[in-house]
């Protein structure tokens, strides 16, 4: 369908693409994948035409149509959602009306074997065929199921655009181009600003889908479930497996060793054959063999080991500066804006050093929390205060809106850096994979794994005792999240982190505050020990018990105050505007209950915390007995009365799923 020969792409004299070459058919389902900055955003805007090479070419037929979702775009304003996404059928209204065009033509002509007429007929029937897809069912129906498939409600359909987060705008744009059904899909980081269900439901369409797809994503399991052939960039090179993701990772280290192997025993046999030459060039009885392999080695083709991209991350954080033994801490902290609380009677203590992750579904109020604690917002009603002698680091999670994209890499960091760390840009820079021509990139043409390592990479110009993380991997290869999350367990401080991503977390953090249905919970110990208590395979099933009713809060009605009176705007923080989990429609505040009443509230509340809290107690020890017995009966010695045991075990059982069971109702 289409072949892309001798492709190549310099800036300057440094050479992203040499001379590549490979073929999309009909119905490929490609992983494309490289390190940040490897050319993968590069290589797809060159296939839909939006950059051209520097020489090679893009051979594609007329007809094939490709529909590209870029990770970064604009956005489109001034029409509902619904209305919006109908301007993926403009297309098919402009062929219905070609179709109108031909049948009124045919009509009127009589030239019935003429070649005119037979193009004629030709054109009318590949508009059909078009048409046939686009009308299995009516164009608004299609839309209105995509939509909801990508996470909207039916009540937000009629909302402007505009008063969606960016992430939300991106899933409108996604579902444009899916209902366009182009010929080939390219897809850059699509699963970026998806919940789990929203993710859930792409890879079924993308795994279903007639025509070819080709997606960047850091994300495993969703490469593995929709693509079967992987393409990987690396040092201006393109190697191509035709397996999912994890399969190509095992090959491609299988061919590694092989090419390795090959090539030492090689080397060795040159080397043996080398020093037979050397020792008997002059000796007239061996003359003959000597000439042989001469010749022999004249003629051998010399094996080479693929090329490998080792530059990485050498990430580490500056010593931090000692701060009081509590680094945060709220009392019955009730947050949220005028048209919505997002939680209420939240009590969260912080100590120094710990390392404490922020979990839960979106829209619960991971950010708004963190925009509390580096004094972006008010709380409504409680107490907050920071610890003693605290300097807070704040990583958003929209680096794209932080960072100024006039400025270049080496500008970023010069502009804010103070004394003797100036003499030192280049150096953090390097660490952060920014060498060379790399810093005088302009921020606008980074790609979002660079931005996000670009504004790591400014936490690290002052020594800051508290880290606050939004999202850090987002747009991350995996061997710069394994880095990142090894210096971020080395760092001495205090580490606040939001994140969905149970691999990075788990060892990382040694606290997990739970955000779920208005409420915050703490549980003491890792991610693991979280995900054991809750009953859940990973950190994203949170979000398959989302119920309908959330609610957004709209990025245009946002405006609050800043603890010390800032404009978040003015801050390097996240803005509100920016962030999807809030970006939403709200309800109207609700309506004011009486002082008895909300005592009343507050000691059923209490009561059920403690039944909570017990019941989780009594499951603990009921399982700690089950694996007792389960290892007695496993292999029993002399004396131990196996009935006894069993009935015992059955019985722990038993009483275990009654606790869970009412625990579990609790929660609801």
């Amino acid at each position: 369908m289409i072949s892309i020969n001798n492709l190549t792409v310099s800036f300057g004299s440094w050479e992203l693409f040499s001379r590549i070459n490979f073929h999309i058919t009909e119905s490929d389902k490609i992983g494309l994948v490289g390190k940040n900055g490897a050319g993968k955003s590069t290589l797809m805007k060159i296939l839909c035409g939006e950059m051209n090479p520097t020489s090679g070419s893009v051979d594609k037929p007329q007809h094939v149509t490709i529909g590209y979702l870029p990770q970064i775009m604009e956005h489109h304003r001034g029409r509902s959602v619904i209305e919006e996404t109908m301007t993926a059928f403009a297309q098919s209204n402009a062929a219905e009306r070609e179709v109108a065009e031909i049948t009124r033509e045919l009509e009127s002509r009589t030239d019935y074997e003429s070649d005119a007429y037979a193009r004629l007929i030709e054109r009318l029937n590949e508009l059909n065929d078009h048409l046939a897809v686009f009308h299995s069912e009516p164009p608004k129906v299609q839309a209105e199921r995509t939509l909801l498939g990508l996470g909207f409600l039916s009540s937000e359909l009629d909302r402007p655009t505009e008063t969606f987060s960016q992430g939300w705008n991106m899933r409108i744009e996604l579902a444009k181009i899916l209902l366009q059904h182009p010929d080939l899909l390219l897809l850059d980081e699509p699963t970026n600003h998806l919940d789990i269900e929203s993710i859930e439901w792409l890879e079924s369409y993308l795994k279903d889908y007639s025509g070819a797809v080709m997606l960047v994503s850091h994300d495993r399991k969703f490469l593995d479930t929709v693509t079967h052939r992987t393409v990987e960039l690396m040092l201006g090179s393109i190697y191509d497996y035709k397996v999912p993701y994890t399969q190509y990772t095992q090959l491609r280290a299988e061919r590694i060793a092989q090419q390795t192997a090959a090539y030492e025993n090689q080397q060795r046999m040159i080397e043996k054959t080398e020093e037979f030459i050397r020792a008997f060039r002059y000796k007239p009885t061996k003359s003959n063999q000597v000439q042989s392999r001469i010749k022999a080695l004249e003629k051998l083709e010399r094996i080479e080991i693929d090329e490998t991209d080792n530059a990485t991350l050498t990430v580490k954080f500056p010593p931090a500066p000692r701060s009081g033994d509590v680094v945060y801490k709220c009392s019955d902290l009730t947050v949220g804006y005028p048209q919505k609380v997002v939680f209420r009677h939240a009590d969260i203590e912080i100590k120094r050093g710990e390392k404490v992750a922020f979990v839960g579904r979106n829209g619960e109020g991971k950010t708004t929390m963190m925009r509390v604690i580096v004094g972006e917002l008010d709380p409504i009603s409680g107490e907050s205060r920071p610890g003693h002698n605290v300097d807070c680091g704040y990583f958003a999670q929209n680096q794209e809106d932080v960072l100024d994209k006039s400025q270049t890499v080496f500008s970023t960091l010069d502009r804010i850096a103070v004394g003797d760390i100036r003499t030192k840009l280049r150096d953090i820079l390097a660490q952060f994979l920014f060498r060379g021509e790399d810093i005088d990139k302009r921020v606008s043409v980074l790609s979002g794994g660079e931005r996000a390592r670009l504004g790591m990479a400014k936490l690290m110009l002052q020594s800051h005792n508290l880290l606050a993380l939004d999202e850090p991997t987002n747009h991350m290869d995996i061997k710069s999240k394994d880095i990142l999350k090894q210096a971020l367990k080395a760092y001495d401080g205090t580490l606040l982190i939001v994140s969905h991503d149970r691999d990075f977390l788990d060892g990382l953090v040694d606290k997990v505050y739970e955000f779920r249905d208005g409420h915050v919970r703490e549980f003491l110990g890792g991610v693991s020990d979280f995900l054991a208590k809750r009953r859940l395979e990973s950190l994203q099933e949170l979000e398959r018990s989302r119920d309908d009713s959330r609610d957004r809060v709209t990025s245009g009605a946002i405006a609050p105050r800043g603890c010390n009176g800032r404009d978040p705007s003015q801050t390097g923080g996240v803005r509100a505007s920016g962030r999807a989990e809030e970006a939403t429609t709200v309800p109207d505040a609700p309506a004011p209950v009486s002082y008895e009443e909300m005592k009343a509230r507050s000691k059923e509340e209490k009561k059920k915390r403690n039944r909570v809290s017990f019941l989780e107690k009594e499951i603990e020890k009921l399982e700690a007995r089950m694996k007792e017995i389960e290892a007695v009966l496993s292999s029993p010695k002399e004396g131990d009365d196996i009935m006894e045991l069993t009935r015992d075990y059955l019985e722990c059982k038993r009483e275990l799923d009654a606790k869970t069971e009412e625990w579990g109702e609790l929660l609801d």
